[in-house]
């Protein structure tokens, strides 16, 4: 499906992506640390909204078919 020099390609791309995104979180670290505090809330309520609604899903399900 893929030639050799494809896979060697997707395979260099993906390291060195990898690795530069690596680079670029640790360089911006201390930024995030300032900037960000508490974003775990940001998710917490996301997943606590999407539970909510699953919750509501099962508790209106219709039981009769």
């Amino acid at each position: 499906m893929f030639t050799t020099g494809q896979l060697i390609f997707a395979a260099l791309f993906v390291v060195a992506f990898v690795t530069i995104i690596t680079i670029m979180y640790r360089k911006d670290l201390p930024l995030h640390k300032l900037y960000y505090k508490r974003t775990y809330l940001v998710l917490l309520a996301f997943l606590s909204f999407v539970a909510l609604l699953f919750i509501i899903k099962v508790l209106t399900k219709d039981t009769v078919h």
